[in-house]
């Protein structure tokens, strides 16, 4: 895996999880919850951005800034978006959505303490949970590395052909072609 993966993976995984629970704290907190689609679009513009700050290495810094800055991009756009909810007839079959049956769009207020509270213990986790989970995930996949160089390992290097068959009838060319067949002719009891 080249770096520029390993930074867009690790920015992946940081966004998701710090939106998820961006999303969870802020319902918790007394907020309205944000419709899925908006997490989701949040999360994905959120990407690029992380992968600039995340780094090529690890850095618990970085880290730290990117769920931290996260969290508050997260709280404004669900505070300005509010939560719009979709009724049944958005649930339905319908090819065209009409917007406006979302429903409204709630002010934006100031946060308060319960709300602050909750984004920074959001932050703590994501943090933690980035941090230490990437870590988690390395030793699990050397682990499992490991284990399948040794079942290569321990596996027969080369399978062998069987032996050849002994033949104890020997079988003459010249018996087959000069003795006439017997079985020639209709059936004996036809």
């Amino acid at each position: 895996m080249t770096t520029r993966q390993l930074r867009l993976l690790r920015a992946a995984f940081a966004t998701s999880v710090a939106t998820l629970l961006a999303a969870v704290s802020h319902t918790v907190a007394g907020g309205a919850a944000p419709h899925p689609l908006l997490i989701l679009s949040v999360a994905a513009l959120l990407v690029s951005a992380a992968a600039l700050v995340v780094g090529i290495r690890p850095s618990l810094t970085r880290l730290t800034a990117t769920v931290v800055v996260s969290q508050v991009v997260f709280h404004s756009v669900f505070q300005a978006l509010g939560a719009p909810t979709a009724d049944a007839a958005v649930l339905g079959h319908a090819h065209h959505l009409d917007l406006a049956s979302l429903g409204p769009v709630a002010a934006v207020g100031a946060p308060d303490a319960l709300m602050i509270a909750a984004h920074v213990v959001a932050a703590a986790l994501t943090t933690a949970l980035l941090w230490r989970g990437e870590a988690v995930v390395r030793r699990v996949a050397s682990w499992m590395l490991a284990r399948l160089r040794l079942a290569a390992m321990s596996t027969p290097a080369a399978h062998r052909s069987p032996a050849r068959p002994i033949v104890t009838a020997r079988f003459v060319l010249a018996d087959a072609v000069l003795r006439p067949l017997s079985r020639r002719g209709p059936p004996l009891n036809a």
